[in-house]
């Protein structure tokens, strides 16, 4: 049984889904996780954003970027991804899912094929970028960080933007976490997740105004909407040396709007 925690080598990859959003959290993760060295493989389904986005930040950095245009909720095209990584990166050493999408849709006006659309992209793109990760963490015996994407709607039920389907599979997010924490966790795989409340994106409905930035702090004890580069910097711990017994865990990022 293995007493001390990993320390990953220098030459490491992290994969980034949903990385090709100008105002999504993906690119700010992406840009403070290159400054502790990592090799970055950018992923969203927007392939000229996320393609010129990476070759912007290959430019300004010693480590090597790649962008990928993908549909996480396609088994193959998620194969053919972790294949060209695999090519053209070091050893996959973390995977933070940020893909997701929001659903606005109340409860009677849902329709199986928005339902179905909504667990594919944020549930079953996260469990399919997952396995093709894990594999690769498993063959190569260095272990790995995984971080998932939640939401505060997990628990209430949904807002304003985001009702009851978008509940549904971040709720999912969190049995997936968890299940994969317990599997993995002898692989020297931690999985954890990350359940943000109201953060300043378009995935809020667009870009936030003064008066709703006010309406969405009503109840924050810091009274205020949360900035993606807050995100990074908790995602940046979570995939770190010093997070190798963090396991199983969700945090929430929401100023104090919900405490448990």
């Amino acid at each position: 049984m293995s007493t001390t925690s990993t320390e990953f080598p220098t030459d490491r990859t992290a994969i980034v889904t949903g990385a090709g959003g100008l105002r999504g959290i993906g690119r700010h993760v992406a840009r403070r996780i290159a400054r502790e060295g990592w090799s970055l493989a950018l992923v969203d389904i927007d392939a000229q954003a996320v393609q010129e986005f990476a070759a912007e930040l290959d430019d300004q950095l010693d480590q090597s970027v790649i962008g990928i245009g993908l549909d996480v909720t396609d088994q193959d095209a998620v194969r053919a991804a972790f294949s060209k990584i695999d090519d053209e990166l070091p050893p996959v050493l973390a995977l933070i899912n940020l893909a997701g999408i929001s659903c606005s849709d109340e409860f009677m006006e849902l329709t199986p094929e928005i339902w179905d659309r909504v667990m594919a992209v944020n549930a079953k793109g996260s469990f399919l970028m997952m396995q093709q990760a894990a594999q690769r963490m498993i063959d190569h015996g260095l272990g790995g960080r995984i971080v998932n994407t939640a939401s505060l709607t997990a628990y209430d039920g949904g807002g304003t933007f985001s009702k009851t389907a978008y509940a549904a599979a971040k709720a999912a997010v969190l049995g997936l976490t968890r299940g994969g924490a317990r599997e993995l966790g002898k692989h020297k795989i931690t999985v954890n997740a990350i359940v943000p409340g109201p953060i300043d994106t378009d995935i809020m409905g667009g870009t936030l105004t003064d008066d709703r930035k006010a309406s969405m702090s009503a109840g924050i004890p810091l009274q205020r909407v949360g900035q993606p580069a807050e995100v990074a910097g908790l995602i940046n711990y979570l995939i770190s040396d010093e997070a190798g017994y963090t396991n199983g865990a969700s945090y929430a990022i929401d100023g104090g709007k919900h405490m448990f």
